[in-house]
């Protein structure tokens, strides 16, 4: 199962490295190593988090996010993606865009690619850090069988049964972002901000409505309870035009995730096509990582998992909207979201530790588990929300 699954990772690896042996030689074989490890540790939790979309997949659509998905993530997310965010905000023709970027020497209005890049990145944080802060908003204020931080997460399920709290919150958070970071980029913030609350809305919302095609009808003769109506979504891996729009979904959250890493990649190399295969390389593998989590049942085996990455989001999120004016190493992103995953899995560990001493009701009142309520909510989340089955 291992090397079915990350067989050809390991393939598409030595191809890569030996190609960047060939053209660059020694010094572009290390570059491309080190921006594959680079990639690898920064997107732990973002493996997570396309697992547990993933598993609502039909077996086709999770092969089609192993092919096609590697091709739209290595060519679109990470080589294309950045030349259509430098022509956009820096007002470039695309030709060129694409000649700054084959030339690193070559300038335009006395910048760079990279300092082209660099400088639309206010727009590209702001765009991906609403985007994130959505995805973990929805998670915690919606209703969950199993609680991690139980405190907190009872607090916000309360509060999280007003209808679109988390817009609120996050719109709140983007005009203090841009009125306190943003500068004279605080137009920039708030356009790209709202667009990146404005796609993750149309992609749920699709996402919600493909997939109610053929449930039954709550106010017909054939209603089902919400708990048993969200219980038949879990059992059904959604095929077609649900899973092509969580498809899409899965590829936005890539480009969130992989935004600032492309960035501070120039930090390494100025070579785009090293960037991109090296960004690539460790795009497979976290992809390889998603499908193994799914197969392996993971995330039902340590079920604090999903909180632990989407805590890692939450993080993330609020890291992209402070590097607007601060620079903040990719290596402190790495280390918080690695923190929140390893505590997720100890916790697991320990939780399940408990629940076979004491014949798996851990807290030994026949409910489960700590912290277990009702699945559903006031609010469903077909792409990130728990309380579907995903």
């Amino acid at each position: 199962m291992f090397l079915r699954t990350f067989g050809w990772s390991f393939g598409i690896t030595l191809l890569g490295l030996a190609a960047a042996a060939y053209l660059w030689g020694a010094s572009g074989f290390g570059i491309v190593l080190v921006l594959s490890v680079l990639e690898i540790s920064l997107s732990f939790d973002n493996a997570v988090i396309n697992a547990t979309v993933l598993r609502r997949m039909s077996g086709f659509w999770q092969r089609i996010f192993l092919t096609v998905g590697v091709l739209v993530a290595v060519f679109g997310m990470r080589l294309v993606f950045p030349l259509v965010v430098v022509g956009l905000t820096a007002h470039i023709a695309p030709f060129t865009v694409l000649e700054l970027a084959l030339d690193s020497s070559r300038t335009y209005h006395g910048r760079s690619y990279a300092e082209h890049l660099d400088a639309a990145h206010p727009a590209i944080a702001a765009f991906g850090a609403v985007f994130l802060l959505m995805i973990f908003l929805e998670f915690l204020c919606g209703e969950k069988e199993i609680r991690w931080i139980a405190p907190l997460e009872r607090v916000m399920e309360r509060v999280g049964r007003m209808d679109r709290l988390p817009v609120v919150l996050s719109l709140g958070v983007l005009l203090l972002a841009a009125h306190f970071f943003a500068g004279d980029n605080a137009q920039t913030v708030l356009v790209a901000g709202i667009a990146g609350l404005a796609t993750y809305l149309l992609a749920t919302g699709l996402a919600e409505r493909f997939e109610s095609v053929g449930m039954p009808d709550e106010d017909g003769s054939d209603a089902e309870p919400a708990a048993a109506a969200s219980s038949a979504r879990s059992a059904v891996r959604v095929a077609g035009k649900a899973a092509f729009v969580l498809f899409v979904y899965l590829e936005i959250l890539d480009a969130s995730f992989s935004f600032d890493g492309v960035v501070g990649a120039f930090a390494i190399s100025q070579n785009i096509f090293q960037i991109a295969l090296g960004l690539g390389i460790g795009a497979v593998y976290i992809r390889s990582l998603t499908v193994h989590l799914v197969r392996q049942g993971t995330l039902d085996d340590y079920v604090y998992l999903e909180h632990g990455a989407h805590y890692a989001i939450g993080a993330l999120a609020v890291i992209l909207m402070a590097s607007i004016r601060y620079a903040i190493p990719e290596v402190v992103t790495g280390l918080i979201g690695v923190a929140f995953i390893a505590l997720a899995l100890l916790g697991s560990e320990l939780r399940n530790r408990r629940g076979a001493a004491v014949g798996g009701d851990v807290d030994g009142d026949g409910d489960g588990g700590p912290g277990a309520g009702p699945r559903g909510g006031p609010r469903e989340n077909p792409v990130a929300s728990k309380s579907i089955g995903l």
